[in-house]
């Protein structure tokens, strides 16, 4: 019965994306826009600054990595030299690969997962009570004071927090040097990572699980759903996917894009580059050595990494409700 309805709805599906291909073909792209002109003229300023901003840049990163180019002289055509350098001759670029291929996957899942499971514990408050949660879940990762927090909290003398709790229960007998540390540094940074991870992503969520019409749930039931953990699977999230996907290519790219805490936190470079990652890698050589073709080949391996992570998550998030 299962196979049957299934294979009905897939020719259903057919017929209707068949109708709407002829449809289509009817008008030529021209005849489509005179037609709807208004929504491309709503469309155009975004789309204008998502192209100049955006879309044309990555163009210009992917041209530049085949070039060297110091920004005071005109490029020159090198072809792959600065990947053959980035993966064979740049030990600190693959050390920096390998931590960040780390970090990513122990921080967009994680804090992706941390994301989901916050919305759903603050969709079960009353209204006020849930605003004023969110506000605190939310503040971390808008404060400009989180990274001082952190450091006063895990500061390497007899004045940090961490150190002055573990000297006081008699659990170590001199100041750990949290930030400088390779065998503290990397679960420090996760740490705080997944502290700051509730952004955009997560309001999202919030957003679509107000957004679900609670029937649903009381269909669910009548159906066979027999607990919220089941619930949560066939119900609420197949309802919310386009927010989860966006919540995920947020999750994912903030993973990707760590750097700039590592650094205020631990100074560049890190001790023995044990926390060294690819966004380290391109601010040095973007910024400070103002070497633009290397620092672009970095780029765009970078992008490249975002994208494939991306369409995993896609796939994922499609067996979602199956």
């Amino acid at each position: 019965m299962k196979k049957f309805r299934a294979s009905a709805r897939n020719s259903d599906w057919q017929v209707i994306r068949l109708q709407n291909k002829e449809e289509k073909s009817k008008y030529t792209t021209l005849e489509r826009i005179r037609r709807n002109k208004i929504s491309y003229l709503y469309v155009a300023p975004y789309m204008t600054l998502f192209f100049v901003f955006t879309v044309l840049p990555v163009v210009i990163s992917v041209f530049f990595s085949f070039t060297s180019f110091n920004v005071l002289e005109a490029p020159k055509f090198i072809g792959l030299s600065n990947y053959t350098r980035l993966f064979f001759k740049d030990s600190v670029f693959v050390t920096g690969l390998k931590n960040t291929i780390v970090f990513a996957a122990i921080l967009g899942p994680g804090g992706y997962i941390l994301s989901l499971l916050s919305a759903w514990f603050i969709n079960e408050l009353t209204p006020k009570v849930r605003s004023f949660v969110t506000l605190i879940f939310y503040a971390p990762s808008i404060s400009g004071n989180a990274y001082l927090i952190w450091s006063i909290a895990f500061s390497g003398d007899d004045y940090g927090y961490v150190n002055s709790l573990l000297t006081k229960f008699g659990l170590i007998t001199e100041p750990i040097q949290f930030f400088t540390n390779t065998k503290y540094i990397v679960p420090v940074i996760i740490i705080i990572s997944l502290w700051t991870s509730l952004g955009t992503g997560f309001l999202s969520m919030i957003a679509a699980f107000q957004g679900i019409d609670k029937s649903y749930y009381e269909a669910g039931a009548l159906d066979g759903i027999k607990n919220r953990w089941q619930e949560l699977w066939y119900i609420t999230m197949p309802m919310m996917k386009p927010q989860m996907m966006f919540s995920a290519v947020m999750s994912i790219t903030g993973s990707f894009e760590i750097g700039a805490m590592i650094t205020a936190l631990c100074g560049y470079p890190t001790t023995d580059y044990c926390a060294h990652t690819v966004m380290n890698h391109l601010t040095d050589y973007g910024t400070t050595r103002f070497e633009m073709g290397y620092a672009s080949a970095i780029a765009v391996v970078l992008f490249f990494l975002m994208v494939g992570s991306n369409m995993l998550a896609k796939k994922f998030l499609a067996t979602v409700g199956e």
